[in-house]
């Protein structure tokens, strides 16, 4: 039988060169060599007697028959997950465990409460609770090592074959320590920012292209004088200790503004606002399990903005 021969990656490389449009980045998301990955192709194309994909310097696009044969083939693999998925919870016993990606920017701001507010449903789940940059965690998703990310919108490239549900705005803050000089300085001018040490978010963070964006507009350049890092830890001790700027995620420091810990520089910054929200493989229905957890996140970001438009 022909489907007997057909093996799961044969699917795998097939979808995700699919969705990049090109095997060399499928390659790199699958862990695999580009050869590993055409010679997969060119067996599955054998065995159906089609051509699925249509191969030019451009890229790969799929051909009639091959947009015909993913909506099928991506049915099967959310099938088979969900399938695996079901057989290991059920030998854990009621121990369920689901892996939630989470960018730093938004993991000191709005996942606590949703965790606490999770927690409080009674499921007996296991939470495996991952930080790291943007493209490392949508690619731990791809490939189903991620159930679910949370935090900002990444760029259309980055997006293929993910599902992303909005639920708030969050724009990047200029901060600094209580007592910080440029506090004192009336009227402020931005451009007295290039006087101090700057801690600047990493090459593969996800605001890093709105901060670079914002300070071209104000007629500055990246700041010479920076370290950059993606800790919140560092960052925090780091600013109260020191007169540098934090350039990052305003939802990271909101409590310690709230509470004068540290302060906001009088910089209009609406124009980095960006999108953050829930991330998912859009070929693939949550469990329930999952989708308590993205109820609970949203709900925590409802009361989060309805609390923000009080004040």
């Amino acid at each position: 039988m022909l489907e007997n021969r057909i093996k799961f990656r044969h699917l795998q490389c097939f979808i995700e060169v699919a969705r990049q449009g090109s095997v060399s980045r499928a390659a790199d998301l699958l862990s695999l060599t580009q050869p590993a990955v055409s010679k997969k192709l060119k067996e599955l194309e054998e065995m159906l007697e089609v051509q699925l994909l249509d191969r030019s310097k451009k890229g790969v696009a799929l051909t009639q028959f091959g947009e015909v044969f993913l909506k099928y083939a991506g049915a099967s693999m959310a099938a088979l997950r969900e399938g695996t998925d079901s057989l290991i919870q059920a030998q854990m016993k009621g121990k369920a465990r689901i892996s939630i990606g989470v960018l730093p920017t938004v993991a000191a701001s709005i996942l606590p409460a949703s965790v606490i507010r999770f927690r409080q449903s009674g499921l007996d789940v296991t939470l495996n609770l991952i930080s790291g940059p943007n493209t490392l965690l949508l690619g731990q998703l791809r490939v189903g090592e991620l159930d679910l990310v949370v935090g900002r919108l990444a760029e259309p490239e980055l997006m293929s074959g993910l599902s992303f549900q909005h639920l708030y705005s969050e724009r990047v803050s200029f901060v600094v320590r209580p007592g910080h000089p440029l506090l004192a300085r009336a009227p402020f001018n931005i451009q007295q920012l290039g006087h101090y040490p700057v801690l600047y978010p990493t090459r593969d963070s996800i605001i890093t292209a709105s901060v670079e964006r914002f300070l071209i507009s104000q007629g500055l350049s990246t700041p010479p004088d920076r370290i950059e890092t993606i800790s919140d830890s560092f960052g925090k001790e780091y600013i109260r200790q020191t007169d540098a700027i934090w350039i990052i995620s305003r939802g990271v420091v909101a409590r310690e503004i709230l509470e004068g810990e540290l302060m906001e520089l009088p910089i209009n910054t609406l124009e980095t606002l960006g999108p953050v929200g829930l991330t998912t493989r859009a070929d693939t229905l949550p469990t329930p399990a999952i989708q308590m957890f993205m109820n609970s996140v949203r709900n925590t970001a409802e009361q989060m903005e309805a609390r923000a438009g009080q004040r």
